[in-house]
């Protein structure tokens, strides 16, 4: 004999067999279909000169703005691609484009990693990364975005520049010989590649290869008052003081608004018994980095040798 369930008994089993349908509208709803990826390249030129101090870049903004479509845990980050599932395709591009508007530095960065899985080598993808990484201190990503760039333009000095300069601030100084020496190769009239490889020369102990290199970036680019500034230090540390003097001076004028030139500027004079020049350089950098160390005891070793009529040795930077 069958049985029949009456209506209410049959109510609950039909429910239960639309939650899948209903959660999958749910997720779906919010991005729809991939959108076409853009052509437009997004410039991953670094924030600073070359030979400049890298400022932190400490943006927040809504990471909750947009919704995450990852369903599988972040990858270390030694990893550039991220990868991820989907229940539907997702413009990750796009979507850290947006995030990037937002300020979600953090945000926008995940997304092009998860970009550049869904399309290996994607150029834009890589130069976000490789800006986005350095702004939000992952600075391995964008060594290894500026790698792959460089990869995949074999003509451009320019990623390789920019790499090189991330290695020597992560004193790897070997890879940014190598590195640097590449993209040399590749141009041989570009200063900052001169530039590099001299700073990275001169931070391994390589002082007389450091002074030609610089040399040869000012010869390019005589008002580079970074290189003219490094080859300054790099004269201080062969005790050059003389010819350290005189570039400078001349990258001073160039960088008035940048303490630790005045601070090795004042390094030089001191060495030279110029104290009213050396004190004058020295304020010059206390006055326009109050919480710059290294000026703050070279001006406070200054003041007592003018009043006690002695003093130790001056500290330089950079």
């Amino acid at each position: 004999m069958l049985k029949f369930l009456n209506p209410p008994a049959l109510q609950p089993r039909l429910l239960l067999s639309l939650v899948p349908a209903l959660a999958a509208l749910v997720l779906v709803a919010p991005w729809g279909l991939q959108a076409p990826r853009s052509s437009v390249p997004t410039s991953s030129d670094m924030p600073e000169a070359a030979g400049a101090p890298s400022t932190p870049v400490s943006l927040t903004g809504p990471s909750s703005a947009l919704p995450s479509s990852s369903l599988a845990p972040a990858e270390p980050t030694n990893t550039l691609a991220l990868s991820h599932e989907h229940l539907s395709r997702v413009n990750h591009l796009a979507r850290a484009r947006t995030l990037r508007e937002l300020g979600d530095l953090a945000g926008a960065l995940t997304e092009s990693r998860r970009a550049l899985y869904d399309a290996p080598g994607d150029m834009e993808s890589l130069r976000i990364i490789a800006r986005l990484g350095q702004l939000t201190g992952q600075t391995e990503l964008a060594v290894l975005a500026l790698e792959q760039l460089g990869r995949a333009n074999p003509e451009e000095a320019s990623p390789l520049v920019q790499q090189a300069r991330l290695l020597v601030s992560l004193g790897r100084f070997a890879e940014a010989i190598r590195v640097g020496e590449e993209a040399l190769s590749r141009d041989p009239e570009d200063p900052e590649a001169y530039q590099v490889l001299g700073r990275a020369r001169l931070a391994s102990g390589h002082r007389s290869e450091a002074i030609v290199r610089f040399q040869q970036a000012i010869h390019l680019a005589p008002e580079n008052g970074y290189a003219l500034n490094n080859l300054g230090l790099a004269w201080l540390h062969t005790n050059e003081n003389a010819r350290a003097a005189e570039v400078l001076a001349r990258a001073a004028a160039l960088l008035p608004h940048v303490a630790y030139v005045h601070n090795n500027l004042g390094v030089a004079y001191e060495r030279l018994g110029r104290t009213e020049e050396a004190q004058a350089a020295y304020s010059a950098a206390t006055r326009l980095s109050p919480r710059y160390v290294k000026a703050q005891v070279n001006s406070n070793r200054m003041n007592q040798v003018a009043s006690l009529g002695a003093g130790g040795g001056p500290e330089g930077s950079r």
